[in-house]
């Protein structure tokens, strides 16, 4: 039986395979994951219709847009009757996201495929200023209604031909471009379709007859005719500051001031650089490849110029970062080390040089370069969190450890202090698999980030097996490093090494829907860890899939099905086995990191369309925010300071590991974006809505056959949506707590399978 419903992420977006891309090497370019059908993110365009006459207005349009919009770098679709490639190349090198497509008119602006939202341009515009709201929009199709005179009928307003348009393909679907909204000599017929715009979106250059100004709040300038026609020099003017070369331009857009997208910065930067080079745009450059994952790049860049420097710590900062990012720790201690010599930069770099010697082994240096740093600046919290995470143990001895041989080594990313609630709770589920005890005495613990050299390939292969997981640990950047390119810091000839047995247990991918990095050295670590295990299992099969795109078709069939254990906690923690004792609240939890990838430009129609969600429930609920960390309690603020909500805050980061369970045992319903706000408390037999803004939380659904218990971020009708099946879910409880349990019988029977055949492959009694 499938369920689902509309506004539900489909299962079959979720799970099916895609063609397999040949793995990129190290060196080259970087390339976005897309999974929008997955996650629902709205792909959003602007287009514009030219012939080769246009070409010039056409990029003065696009350097304009830049100029004024720095912040925002969108595919540019240039629709054109058949004009040889070549004819776009002055385009590319102004915008990295140049599409081209042949079309026969404009009207192909209402079928573009691949877009959700499409700004539609001219070549006879230019932007002016900020274009956000029409970014915003969700709804209908905006325009500018212009005055038109209708003869003897007077004015009137209509939407000319070549005017601005802001298309949501939802509300034009299924209308093919031939038979989209029609132009007469007074203009497009947009019927109940208009969603008209403020006169300042499209403001034609003709208004300003007899050297008018050009009024301060014009967004986009739309010229008719001619651009230097005389009687319009301030119309005139306002475009010609467009009219530059490749240099000029990127000069200007590198010094403005404020946010600068990455991909637009490390379009544009790089050719300045070659063009003027100084140290402080060397640094601008290093510093958007390392954001983008390009370290090699960034060290290219600055180790030339920085050398030993001592008046560019923020060059040594940042190269040092890089370095580190490349496994390169002692090239990087050492920039590290001149960069904390400045006052401004001390308790960062000592931070920084605190989880490289960390990363190393080395915890007495990694305490002393914390204490360094809270000498700089006691209040720091990246320092002092260090401090503590290295301090000597100072607490009563624990019970003496097992035999080495008697022990599993566990390779997780294991949580301390105020971090991740999941994160915490995920290990333990993992280590409870296998046995009752999940303390130190027997369990060898290998924290994930730090590396495995000989010392450390030895204290794992003298234990009876390695278990790696569970979590999403194969994702670039949390705590990058060159060895793997993804979390588990082990070079490929120590894991070559490894003779005792090794499993992948619960493994996530867990790349962003729209996020860029290299696979080539990934692919090569991942097909040497397959080759090594003797058992590989992933969290979800979209993973599986993911996976497999990577590796040679003679090691796809060794990936195999492994669900996260917290969604079977039911089954391995006796506390849980039996009825619960509800209370009546419901949790809700969101989550920050990478927001710019989870949210896109609809953070804002997230956040209203949650409180629209959150007032319904609260007339029959106690709604509670449960924060996995401290910086999810921005949705707490942002809240209530746009919406006047205030929610009670249940910190889950200061929870034991069943003080976590039972909150989440006890409520009735959990609406969470994190994917152990759903996981966790799936496992203890509470019904669930997930916030879909990460594939993940659509592949663990697609996996349980549950589509229609998620929902998309970026749903244009996510609160009424969201209410209904919250609503639907306390109602009936009882038939909703059995769902439940019902769904969790397959992860329980192919856990357990997996479970018994790795007790045999450890030795396990």
């Amino acid at each position: 039986m499938t369920h689902s419903s509309p506004g539900s992420v489909s299962p079959a977006a979720a799970s099916a395979p895609t063609a397999a891309p040949s793995p990129a090497p190290s060196s080259a370019p970087s390339s976005a994951d897309d999974r929008s059908t997955v996650t629902g993110r709205r792909r959003i365009a602007f287009a514009a219709h030219t012939d080769r006459d246009g070409l010039p207005g056409l990029r003065a349009l696009v350097r304009s847009l830049a100029l004024t919009n720095p912040n925002v770098c969108e595919d540019f679709v240039v629709l054109h009757p058949g004009l040889p490639d070549a004819s776009f190349d002055a385009l590319r090198r102004l915008h990295p996201r140049v599409v081209t497509r042949p079309a026969d008119d404009r009207r192909a602006v209402f079928g573009l495929e691949g877009y959700d939202t499409v700004i539609a341009l001219g070549p006879g515009m230019v932007v002016l200023g900020d274009l956000g709201e029409l970014l915003r929009m969700r709804h209908g199709i905006g325009a500018v209604p212009q005055l038109v005179h209708a003869g003897e009928a007077g004015e009137r307003r209509a939407v000319p031909p070549d005017g601005l348009l802001v298309i949501q393909r939802a509300d034009v679907a299924g209308v093919p471009a031939a038979a989209s909204p029609a132009a007469d000599d007074e203009g497009l017929a947009l019927g109940d379709h208009l969603v008209p715009l403020a006169a300042r979106y499209d403001f034609p250059a003709r208004r300003l007859h007899d050297d008018l100004p050009v009024p301060a709040d014009v967004a986009v300038l739309r010229f008719s005719g001619s651009f230097d026609a005389p009687g319009y020099g301030p119309a005139t003017e306002a475009r010609r500051r467009f009219e530059m070369g490749d240099e000029e331009f990127r000069a200007a857009y590198r010094a403005l001031p404020g946010g600068k997208h990455p991909d637009l910065l490390a379009h544009l930067a790089p050719p300045l650089l070659k063009a003027r080079p100084s140290l402080d745009l060397a640094r601008t450059v290093a510093d958007v490849h390392r954001r983008q994952g390009r370290y090699d790049e960034a060290v290219e860049v600055l180790a030339p110029v920085v050398a030993d420097r001592l008046d560019a710590p923020r060059c040594q900062e940042t190269l040092g970062l890089c370095l580190m990012a490349l496994s390169r720790y002692d090239e990087a201690e050492g920039h590290l080390l001149l960069a904390a010599a400045s006052p401004d930069l001390a308790p960062r770099a000592f931070a920084q040089l605190a989880r490289l010697a960390w990363v190393c082994g080395r915890d007495a240096d990694a305490h002393d370069y914390a204490r360094e740093g809270l000498d700089a600046d006691p209040t720091d919290a990246g320092c002092h969190a260090w401090y503590v995470r290295t301090r000597p143990d100072s607490a009563a001895p624990p019970r003496p450890a097992a035999p080495a041989a008697e022990q599993l080594a566990h390779v997780a990313l294991f949580a301390e202090g105020r971090e991740n609630a999941g994160d915490k709770v995920l290990p333990e589920a993992v280590r409870r698999c296998f046995d009752t005890d999940t303390g130190p005495r027997r369990w060898y613990e290998q924290p994930v980030h730090r590396l495995v050299d000989e010392a450390a390939l030895e204290q794992l292969n003298e234990r009876r097996g390695v278990i790696v997981g569970g979590g999403g640990l194969f994702l670039p950047d949390t705590s990058p490093n060159g060895n793997s390119h993804w979390q588990w810091n082990v070079p490929d000839a120590l894991l070559a090494r490894l003779t005792a047995p090794l499993a992948v247990f619960a493994v996530g991918y867990n790349v962003f829907d729209g996020q860029q990095y290299r696979r080539g050295r990934f692919a090569e670590s991942l097909r040497v860890l397959v080759e090594r295990s003797a058992f590989f299992g992933l969290r979800n099969h979209g993973s599986i899939d993911r996976v497999r795109e990577l590796l040679p078709a003679s090691l796809r069939d060794r990936v195999r099905y492994q669900p996260c254990p917290t969604t079977v906690a039911r089954h391995l923690v006796p506390e849980l086995s039996g009825p619960s004792e509800r209370s009546d609240t419901v949790l809700v939890n969101c989550a920050y990191d990478r927001a710019g990838l989870r949210f896109g430009h609809d953070y804002g129609h997230f956040l209203a369309q949650m409180a629209l969600a959150l007032r319904s429930l609260r007339e029959g609920a106690d709604v509670r925010y449960a924060a996995h960390m401290p910086a999810d309690e921005r949705f707490v603020h942002d809240l209530r300071r746009e919406h006047g909500i205030a929610l009670p805050v249940e910190q889950l980061y200061d929870r034991s590991n069943d003080e976590i369970r039972e909150l989440f045992r006890r409520a009735r319903l959990v609406i969470g974006m994190r994917g152990h706000a759903g996981m966790i408390p799936f496992g203890c037999g509470t019904p669930i809505l997930s916030l879909v803004s990460h594939p993940k939380l659509a592949y663990f659904l697609s996996d349980i056959d549950r589509p229609e218990w998620g929902l998309s971020v970026h749903d244009r009708d996510l609160g009424a949506r969201l209410a209904e099946r919250a609503s639907g879910l306390l109602d009936d409880h009882t038939a909703a707590v059995a769902d439940v349990h019902a769904a969790q019988e397959f992860l329980w029977k192919t856990t357990r399978s997996n479970i018994e055949k790795l007790r045999g492959t450890f030795g396990l009694s």
